[in-house]
Formats: C-alpha cells, structure tokens, sequence
C-alpha cells in the first residue's frame, strides 16, 4: 500500500442504548412538549431546571440502596478533578426535592413545579424505552388532601385529550404509610417463604431486601402465586383510608374512569399512600407511559422540614411512539415561505425579502448553494415543494428589472397561476395569504403557524 494513501477513517456510532432525535421526528416531539407545557401552565405548575449531575448520595437516598436503579443502572463516576462521587440523574424528583430544600422554595406556601430533560439509566434498550431516555414531571410540594392526588391525575388525562390519545388507561393503588408497609412486609414475607419453591432467583434476591417489588414480577409462573399474596391495601387503617377513598370519591365525581390495582407498588423507596399508572397496550410489555405517587417521607428524609409531597413523572419517547399510533402527523414543514433566486442581485434582494418576512413572524428558508452549485429553478422549486412550504417567493433577472417577486402557492390547486408581487407588498400579500388561510382552518384539531 502506498505510504501517501490515507488510512480510513474509524466511524464512530452512537453509545448503545442512546439514540439520537433526527428532523423527521423533530415535529412530533415539538407537539407533545408545546401542548404538555400549555396544559401544566393551565394548572399554575412553574418550570425548575435542575442539574443532569447530582452528588451520587442523593440518589442512594433517596431511590434506596437496595433498589435495581441504584445497584445496577446508574451511570455514577469520580470526579477527577476533585474525587467528589456523581451521578447521571436517573430520574427527576430527587433532584427537585434537593432544589427545594436548598432555595426554601415552600419557606410561603406549597409550590406547584415541573420539569423536562433526559435521565440515563443502563437499562437493556427496548421499544420506547432507552438508556438516555427523556421525561416530562410534576411535583406539588406542600399539598397534603388527595385533592392535589386527583388534580395531577385529571391534568395527565387533559394531556392525553389534548394529544387525541385515547387507549391509555388509569391504574391507582394505595401502599399506605410505613407503619402499615412494615406489617404487610413481614406477612408478605413469611408467605413467600413458606412458597420458596415457586420464586424465581429474581424475586429470592429481593425477598428480605425489597419483597413489595416481588408483586411487580412479569414471570408467568409466579403469577398465581403473587395473585394470592397478602394484599397492601386490607393492611391500611385510619388516615390512609381516608385519603384513599378522598381520591377516588374526587375521580368518581368527574368521571375518571379507574381500576384500582393492588399489585401496584413502587420500587422507590420514598412513596407513601396514593400511587397511579397510566398504561397502554399499545407498547408491548412496557405499557407504562406515565407514573406518579406521593411521598410525604422525602423531604424529611434529605434533612428538611416534614413536607408533603406528590409528583409524576411521563416518559416522552413512549408517548411519541403513541401518537404515532394514533397516526398523528409527522408534519413535515420546515418553513411558511421557500426563498428561490438565480443571479446575484435576485440573491442580495432575496436576503433582504427574506428578513422582512421573518420579522412579520412567517419562517422562511432562503435557498443556499450546495457542494454541486447554486442549483437551477427547477431543482430550487424541487426543494421549495419538499420543504412543506406554503408559499414560494421567485427572483430572477425579470424580478429584479420590475422590481416584483413573483410569489406562488405550493399547496394550492394543481396549476395554480403564481402572482407577481412588488417588492414592498410582499410582506402583506403572504401574511394575508396565509395567515388569513390559517384563520379558516377549523377543520384540524392541531394548528402548528405561531403568528
């Protein structure tokens, strides 16, 4: 080989488990974050931002030592620079609990608060499910009724209306407080001891460590056996009961549709009293797209004042891959006007065009010269009709001697007359156009122009 010949590059690929959002996916996800924002700011939640990296400790705090995030699945590292023990988040709430504390956020009041971002989990990456993986969260800290229970609940149930999502079902269960945790687990196990034969290795490694977790097993054998287990909820006494039966009497009353599930626990170690699923079918196996709890112990537990707390937490891949389901439309426009010229003055003058039409709140792409040229007309028109456009803006040597541009719709009926324009009613002429079009969509439930 010859010494002059270069040696070919290494191709660097994505870390398993981390995929990545490309431009054809990028429209689905705007939607669900717009309408997820629109409706908790509908519900006076007010948005925290929190650091992707935490102390480790505060993870193993508040998750639980003893937990399959904690001891199998975080991305924890050493800080070279200072030997300090960090964390990747694996999940939201900690983080805003430790927000909450350190800034005295409820020092007036209880506080509505939500957040959005990426957690990392090493994880095996299924559908919908990945190793940085993103979530949308609420918490309410400070409420203590199960009115704020019922208030989360019906605020995820206005989402997935406002998304057109419609097979997402509602679960809820009650895991009562500590006290009545700590009786159930020690009959939960004694039962599944006087069973050992029937457990698999999973659920014999988490039988003294974690037993609730037991119930939450997948395995088809043991299912009969998990069935007949001691139930949380026949453990649960005073106030537990009666925040149980205030959620469901508050749910009833507005007609949410529910199942109660006993089986339903949590694998944190900080829940108490109210949790809920929403599930689907749709997803395979993994049919969780959105799970939220109480847990009034946290907060004491990092060093604060014994404050209430309830929160959820939504995996916005799996929601994506829903509406995509419910044949949600991947729309594909990138632009409101496509800008096409030839010559050097049509493109000084569509330069100027194009940043009089930005500043009327319209998006335009201005068509750029590739690695094969500046393109002809019909190869720039090709691209005007691929971009989504509603309208193209034309200059040529013609345009600039009239001092027009010659404006036609890309969406109009076929052979549509394109009309000549002078350069200073352009701006009119395609606002009109389009946001005049706009008005009189009444037809399509999600309207994407922003002007």
């Amino acid at each position: 080989m010859s010494e002059n010949k270069k040696e070919k590059a290494t191709k660097i690929t994505a870390v398993k488990g981390m995929n990545d959002i490309l431009p054809a996916d990028a429209p689905l996800w705007e939607l669900f974050e717009n309408t997820a924002h629109s409706v908790l700011k509908s519900y006076g939640y007010q948005k925290i931002v929190t650091p992707i990296v935490e102390d480790t400790a505060l993870f193993k705090r508040a998750i639980g030592a003893v937990t399959d995030i904690v001891e199998k699945e975080m991305y924890s590292f050493k800080d070279s620079m200072n030997d300090d023990e960090l964390t990747l988040r694996p999940e939201g709430t900690a983080g805003v609990v430790r927000a909450v504390i350190e800034h005295n956020l409820v020092y007036d009041g209880p506080r509505r608060v939500w957040y959005s971002g990426p957690m990392f989990r090493h994880e095996r990456p299924q559908r919908g499910r990945y190793r940085q993986f993103f979530q949308v969260g609420a918490e309410a800290v400070g409420f203590a009724g199960p009115d704020i229970d019922a208030e989360l609940i019906m605020l995820c149930r206005r989402l997935w209306d406002d998304l057109g999502l419609e097979n997402i079902r509602l679960e809820i269960n009650s895991i009562g407080d500590a006290s009545e945790r700590q009786r159930h687990r020690a009959d939960l196990i004694t039962y599944f001891e006087a069973n050992a034969e029937l457990l698999d290795e999973e659920a014999k490694r988490r039988l003294h460590a974690n037993p609730l977790r037991i119930l939450d097993t997948k395995n088809p054998a043991m299912q009969d056996l998990v069935n007949k287990a001691p139930k949380l909820l026949d453990y649960l006494e005073g106030e537990s009961v009666v925040h149980f039966e205030g959620l469901k009497r508050i749910l009833d009353h507005n007609n949410i549709q529910y199942t109660v599930n006993p089986r339903l626990v949590r694998g944190l170690d900080y829940y108490n009293r109210s949790v809920f699923e929403w599930v689907t079918d749709k997803l395979g196996s993994q049919g969780t797209v959105c799970a939220g709890g109480r847990y009034d112990p946290l907060i004491e537990s990092f060093g604060g004042k014994p404050t209430p707390a309830v929160g959820f937490a939504m995996g916005i891949e799996r929601l994506v891959e829903l509406m995509k389901e419910a044949g949600e439309p991947n729309d594909p426009s990138e632009c409101d006007v496509y800008m096409v010229h030839q010559g050097e003055q049509a493109r000084m003058q569509a330069f100027v065009l194009a940043e009089r039409i930005r500043d009327a709140g319209l998006d335009v792409v201005l068509h750029c010269a590739a690695a094969s040229g500046p393109g002809s007309f019909k190869s720039q028109m090709k691209k005007a009709d691929g971009s989504g456009a509603a309208f193209a803006v034309i200059l040529g040597d013609d345009e600039i001697a009239k001092r027009t541009a010659a404006v036609k719709s890309m969406r109009g009926a076929e052979g549509e007359q394109q009309a000549s324009v002078p350069f200073d009613d352009v701006v009119d002429y395609l606002v009109n156009q389009i946001v005049g079009a706009h008005e009189h969509e009444h037809d399509h439930e999600h309207v994407h122009y922003h002007h």
